[in-house]
């Protein structure tokens, strides 16, 4: 088994999400994880959004270091924490969830002639997450248009600002992640981040 399998296997089985699995050149492992998310039915409320807390990151740690020492997987630091703020979206399912938000997409290609006014080089693109009309494919809406500044008034008369869209499938997509906007109403826990000597330091 993979050692990429064997992370997998035991983030779920300890009832979490595995959201990105990382490793650098200097030996670092970085595992990402989150709460598993379940769509809501219509007219159904949201559940209360659950946070991963430092002692889930220490408890995934403790179980990844035995594992990977029995798989005798080299590194030389582990690193298990939630979700920024700039969290990657993989899945489907993670398109689904996150749909409304604003993301930073990165085609694998450039966008190509489209007969609108996009640059043909164009491959990065930040907007608002929808579902295409066809309801398979995704889309992206944005406007190149320059944002108001703070505090300025804006006139009731003033023409709608033209808005621009992409659709793309995702196995278009280098990467997408959440715009990393500022929310002041919630705040993740820090990763854990077990050095050498075994003992869990959180990185602020």
């Amino acid at each position: 088994m993979a050692w990429q399998d064997t992370v997998e296997q035991t983030v779920t089985g300890l009832g979490f999400d595995l959201v990105d699995l990382e490793r650098s050149a200097g030996g670092l492992l970085r595992v990402t994880i989150d709460w598993p998310w379940v769509p809501t039915e219509p007219g159904q409320s949201a559940p209360e959004e659950r946070f991963v807390t430092v002692e889930d990151c220490e408890k995934i740690t403790r179980q990844l270091q035995y594992l990977l020492e029995v798989e005798n997987v080299d590194y030389r630091r582990l690193e298990v924490g939630s979700p920024g703020i700039d969290r990657p979206l993989k899945r489907e399912i993670d398109y689904v969830r996150f749909e409304g938000q604003v993301v930073d997409i990165t085609l694998k290609e450039p966008i190509g002639v489209t007969g609108a006014d996009i640059a043909a080089n164009r491959k990065k693109f930040r907007g608002t997450l929808e579902r295409a009309a066809d309801g398979v494919q995704w889309q992206i809406v944005w406007s190149d248009a320059p944002e108001p500044k703070p505090g300025q008034r804006v006139s009731k008369k003033r023409p709608p600002v033209p808005m621009q869209a992409m659709a793309f499938a995702l196995n278009e997509v280098q990467q997408a992640r959440l715009a990393p906007i500022v929310n002041f109403k919630g705040r993740r826990a820090p990763a854990v981040d077990m050095g050498d000597d075994g003992h869990a330091a959180s990185n602020e």
